[in-house]
Order: structure tokens, then sequence, then C-alpha cells
């Protein structure tokens, strides 16, 4: 995973990455460019506080204006530009949305996915794709940790909607031979992340600005939390084993650090961390989520020789230096 590695892979590669103004679309970019891709980007909302465009990237990338459902538009960027590589990352991401505006969510996740596998099929030239889903496509299950072997039973309108996008990324896989692997992690978190009314982010915001934090649950919902960094790190693993093996096609891989944490452990390492004696504001008023979900990830060491490159205190050190950044 070194950055030389990376770029023997990567060099010159035509790769369409969507969802590039979220919080992992935005670091996977700038690994990618880093490792000497060719980056197209599919958007559909200008973000100018996201880190592609805040840290200039959009400048060293191909932007496309569009809707990741809009599958004529996805065949024909798929075609001029001949793309090799396709990370789908695009999705509506906020649970508490997705409660309140279910359909824009299964519009965006699902319908988006079948669009964008569906252009792939018909564009000769795509190789491989990288599909995000999400501990999430899990629902609520009573054992854990979750392995790929659990069932995908989400209840949620946000469950359901990774549930069946995972499920139709593997039907691609099992019909129509369409090489595309995978992804489900815990709750990202890192420098980018936009939407307050995370723990993470708006934790870190509250301190900053001398206020309380806020947690909307009673702080005992149990998480597993991923730097965003590893997984933009963990989605170029995935891509170049699938470029190496086509056997991994329809496959999903778990990529977590194995150490979960209830929402109060981690506001209370950020505060240690950030040096603060505020106390959070509980307000115990989250629903329709799960209580309690983690994973295992000896697959993903196993069969890829995936090893996290930070732990939790490291990305929580680069992430607080980031809003320092953002908010001064």
């Amino acid at each position: 995973m070194e950055a030389l590695g990376m770029s023997t892979f990567w060099r010159d590669r035509p790769t369409l990455v969507t969802g590039a103004t979220g919080l992992v679309g935005g670091w996977l970019v700038k690994r990618l460019v880093e490792a000497g891709a060719e980056v197209i980007c599919l958007i559909r909302d200008w973000v100018p506080k996201s880190e592609l465009v805040r840290s200039g990237l959009a400048e060293r990338v191909t932007v496309v204006r569009g809707d990741v459902t809009d599958q004529a538009l996805l065949e024909r960027v798929l075609g001029e530009h001949e793309i090799d590589t396709v990370m789908h990352l695009a999705a509506q991401t906020i649970v508490g949305i997705a409660n309140r505006n279910p359909v824009s969510t299964f519009e965006s996740n699902i319908a988006g996915t079948w669009a964008l596998l569906e252009a792939c099929r018909r564009s000769p030239r795509v190789a491989q794709v990288v599909f995000a889903s999400s501990d999430k496509a899990y629902g609520d299950q009573p054992v854990l940790p979750y392995t790929e072997e659990t069932p995908l039973a989400g209840r949620h309108p946000y469950d359901v909607s990774k549930s069946c996008a995972d499920l139709i990324a593997q039907a691609y896989a099992a019909t129509y031979g369409t090489r595309v692997a995978i992804t489900r992690c815990g709750n990202f978190y890192g420098g980018g992340d936009l939407n307050w009314n995370r723990i993470v982010p708006g934790s870190i915001r509250s301190v900053l600005r001398g206020d309380r934090p806020v947690i909307r649950s009673d702080g005992e919902y149990v998480r597993d939390y991923f730097y965003v960094e590893d997984g933009a790190a963990a989605y170029m693993l995935l891509a170049e084993k699938l470029a190496a093996d086509p056997g991994l096609a329809g496959e999903a891989f778990n990529f977590a650090y194995g150490e979960p944490y209830t929402v109060r452990q981690v506001v209370d390492r950020l505060l240690a961390t950030m040096g603060s004696d505020l106390v959070p504001l509980i307000l115990n008023e989250a629903t329709g989520e799960i209580r309690a979900q983690h994973l295992d990830a000896a697959k993903a060491r196993r069969v890829l020789g995936w090893a996290p490159l930070f732990t939790l205190e490291e990305g929580l050190v680069h992430t607080i230096a980031w809003y320092e950044g953002f908010c001064a």
C-alpha cells in the first residue's frame, strides 16, 4: 500500500469516482491523484466547502456534473473517457434524512446503483468496479460481530437502501459477470465531513465554539469508527486485487478496526484529546437506528492482505487538526 506501489497500478488509469464531494470521496480522489490516476468525478451538487473543492483537487481532475441515476449520462462518461475502473461512492448517507425523506434516499442509493452497474455492463472498457456498501446493509442482527456471511436484512430506510444496492451489485456479478466487488465499512469519520449532525464533526465544532457536544441518542449506541483515509486506501486496495483476481467479483469485504465503541466513549476521547472539560448534552432522542453493530474484518485481512494504516486515536488527532483549520 505504499505510494510507489500504488502509482505503478494507478498511473494514467482512467478512473471514475462517483460521490467525489462526499467525505470518503474527497480523500479517495486525493489518494488517486497522488498515485497518478486520470480521475473523472461525477458530481451532482457543487459543494464549495467539500474537501474536493476546498483542497484544490477539483482543478486537478475532470469534473462531470450530473445525477448518478442518469444512465445515459453514465454511459457517455464511461465511453468518452474510456473508463477502466469505477469507484462507486455516491449515496445519500444520513440516517435521519433517510427516515424523513426515504424516496430520495432510495433513488440515489438503489436506482443510482443499478443505473451505474447497467452502464458498466454496456461499456466494454470497464474492467473493475468497487461498490461502497455499508455495515448498515446487515440491518439489526443478534450475533456480533457481523461477518460477510451475515444476512443482509435492513429494516429502516437507509439500511434497506444499502441492503438492496448491495444485492444488486451481487446480482450483476453473478448474472452478467460484472467484475464488481463490495466494501462494507463501519462509521466513517475524518476531516471534510460537513454533516454536522454526525457525532465526530458535530462534537469537534461544538468544542471549538465552547459549546457542549450534543448526543442525540442515550450515548450507548455501539459502532465501529473507521478513519476516512483508511477507507480510501481500502477501496484502492480492493480495486487492485480485483484487477489481479477476477474471482473476487461479487465478493464483499468488511473493513473495520475490530474495536467497537459507544457514542459516549468516542465523544469522551475527543474531549480528552482536545483538552476540554465540557460535559456532553445527552438528548436520548434517536429513533429508527440500530442499537449495536460492529464488523469482523478477518476476511479482508486474509484474502486481501489488508491492514489499517491508522488507529482510532491517530485518526482523531488528524481529524481534529483538520477542523481546527476549517473552523478558524
